[in-house]
């Protein structure tokens, strides 16, 4: 098959599994990224991550990571959800962890599509990405296509916002490459002025050590007084930058039954969170992202926010 006709059949398969976005380039060192990142970590920006400043060489070239790679096709699956929390003075969760872990519905439907790719193109050598390797999707999205890199570092697509998970396949399929499109911020600084902990700095860059979603996911030590009541009742994560986002305006309900969150989880109100358990934490999260933060993390982050 040719270039254009590998191009096509991936969208379609991508499509088919329920993608909402697909887009490729080709694969090579991300030069514009290289400086950033070696910026940002520089300036200590990851905070307790110290797994980002692991593999540096490979979250810039993909064919360290997958020898003879000559594509990155990028993937976008929707999560957005207009459903809400029953009690607003409850703990807030963040959209994307409602409901089953994304990290497994995803990979699974990759798996799938990259079968049925083989299937009809022949034996090519690829793998699949789903934020759990040393690979800037963000990056990668971005030059295929998808969308651009806003201010408050989240991929946006201007037909559907950016309530959307991210995912790559890296592969030695010959396709050609998408186009980058324009960054469509221009003035607008409504995350970084809804931002109550100020993490969002200038040129598209997150200070770690103060985004609310590190802070109550990533950080494995006690949350810093100083941010005592900026918080704003988030205890898993944070949606605040990307709820006030206008281009936000175009996300819709996404139709994934594994993302339908639980109606127990949605219900419970402020106290119960206060009260919650071991027992009752691996029930509404037994398959949920928010077991990255274990019960003892939770517990943490529902004490500092009450």
């Amino acid at each position: 098959m040719t270039a254009a006709e590998n191009t096509s059949l991936v969208k379609r398969l991508a499509k088919e599994a329920g993608f909402g976005f697909c887009g490729v380039s080709e694969a090579g060192f991300l030069s514009d990224e290289a400086p950033r990142l070696e910026k940002w970590l520089k300036n200590g920006h990851q905070g307790t991550m110290q797994w980002m400043e692991n593999h540096f060489e490979k979250r810039l070239d993909p064919r360290i990571l997958v020898p003879g790679a000559k594509s990155v096709i990028s993937f976008m699956y929707n999560y957005f959800t207009p459903q809400k929390q029953k009690d607003a003075k409850a703990p807030k969760i963040a959209k994307y962890a409602l409901g089953e872990d994304y990290h497994t519905v995803i990979k699974d439907k990759l798996y799938a599509l990259l079968q049925d790719l083989r299937a009809q193109v022949g034996d090519i050598n690829g793998r699949v990405f789903v934020d759990s390797a040393p690979v800037l999707e963000r990056a990668w999205a971005a030059k295929s296509g998808l969308g651009w890199i806003g201010k408050n570092s989240m991929l946006i697509n201007t037909k559907a916002g950016s309530f959307y998970f991210l995912a790559q396949i890296i592969s030695d399929l010959d396709v050609l490459a998408d186009t980058a499109i324009t960054n469509y911020c221009g003035t607008c600084t409504a995350c970084i002025d809804a931002c109550p902990t100020e993490a969002i700095l200038p040129n598209n860059v997150i200070d770690s050590n103060k985004c609310i979603s590190y802070l109550t996911i990533e950080l494995r030590e006690e949350i810093p007084a100083t941010f005592k009541d900026k918080m704003d009742n988030w205890a898993f994560g944070c949606d605040i930058c990307q709820d006030v986002c206008p281009w936000n305006r175009f996300s819709k309900p996404h139709a994934e039954p594994f993302f339908q969150p639980l109606n127990e989880l949605m219900e419970m109100k402020r106290d119960e969170w206060c009260e919650i358990n071991e027992r009752l934490f691996e029930r509404l999260f037994e398959k949920s992202a928010v077991q990255r933060t274990k019960f003892k993390g939770l517990k943490r982050n529902i004490s500092f926010i009450r």
